[in-house]
């Protein structure tokens, strides 16, 4: 019997390097977005419901490795997060100093750990924890381009727990 093999498409972008300064949004999905993370419930009426959100082990895990990525990444920060049942939602910011070299000004020099790197770590130290691959394959990732872009999707990171409680199922639109 053959094998067939699934033609996977490319999803970063063609080109760019990933390790350059600025500000990413990254969304990783779990396995057949199965809730390993957490869990999120209503608290209220009914209409107009708080979120309650709790971290599964699996979740402490991912929420340990998080602040891990800021304390032993230089240049690297993890601005904004959030652990969903399903998925986590981050902005990572990439950044290097302008260098002072013999009297002139130097461009930043790319950082080491880019974005792939810094992800593919992330789930290794949690599938270690846990003892199997709770990830989906790839990641989601966009560039953040601008300010007003930047206070959009955190706010949408922000209010992710209290749209899933109220029935938003539009969790991938963040403008």
């Amino acid at each position: 019997m053959k094998k067939e093999y699934s033609i996977r498409k490319e999803i970063r972008l063609k080109n760019y390097d990933y390790s350059r300064n600025g500000l990413y949004f990254i969304t990783i999905c779990t396995k057949d977005k199965i809730p390993y993370l957490s869990e999120i419930n209503g608290v209220g009426d009914g209409v107009l419901d708080v979120p309650q959100h709790k971290l599964t082990e699996y979740g402490t895990f991912v929420n340990d490795q998080i602040k891990e990525i800021n304390s032993i990444y230089e240049k690297i920060k993890i601005i904004k997060y959030v652990i969903m049942p399903d998925h986590v939602h981050m902005i990572i910011y990439i950044f290097d100093e302008y260098k002072i070299i013999n009297g002139t000004s130097r461009t930043p020099s790319p950082t080491n750990k880019k974005i792939p790197s810094v992800i593919s770590a992330l789930k290794r130290f949690v599938n270690k924890k846990t003892g199997f691959n709770i990830w989906q394959r790839s990641y989601y990732d966009h560039i953040i381009r601008n300010k007003k872009e930047f206070f959009e999707i955190f706010r949408y990171i922000e209010n992710n727990p209290l749209n899933w409680i109220n029935n938003n199922f539009n969790q991938n639109i963040w403008r």
